[in-house]
Formats: structure tokens, sequence, C-alpha cells
């Protein structure tokens, strides 16, 4: 016999990681990787606030660290006309 969660816990629990990982990627995609961590970041960071994370802040931090990810990538592709950055 098992037990089933209740949905809103499940829910919640998903919103709560998709928060969690919206900042890490957007945090990653800083250095490397940007042209499809930033946009993840972007997403997961979105349903993290659609669905009612706990960790808004950490949600919003993974909003704001995805489009810097995309500001970014467009600085170095305008200077250096490439999707490529090295330190």
């Amino acid at each position: 016999m098992t037990i089933a969660t209740p949905p809103a816990r499940t829910r919640r629990g998903q919103a709560d990681g998709a928060a969690a990982a919206s900042f890490v990627l957007g945090l990653t995609g800083l250095l490397v990787f940007s042209v499809v961590l930033g946009p993840s970041a972007l997403v997961l960071g979105a349903l993290a606030l659609l669905q009612g994370t706990a960790h808004r802040a950490r949600a919003v931090l993974g909003l704001v660290l995805g489009a810097a990810d995309l500001v970014v990538l467009a600085v170095v592709a305008a200077h250096d006309h490439t999707f490529v950055w090295s330190f």
C-alpha cells in the first residue's frame, strides 16, 4: 500500500525545485553555455513563480541571472562577432 502525496504539496515541491534550478542555471550560464542556460533559467524561474514557490527570491534571482546571461551573450556577440568568449 502506498500513501499518495497531496497534489498541492507535490506542485509546491516542484516549484521550489524549479526555483533552485533556475538560480543554478542562471549563475552557471554567466560562465559557460549562456545561449542555452540563460533561456532555461528564465523559463524555470517563470514557471516557479506561476506555480507559487515558497522561494520567490530564488526564482526572481534566477530570472535576473537568466536575463543577465542573454545580455552578456549579446554584448560578447556584438564585440567579437561570435557567440564564443574566453577569459
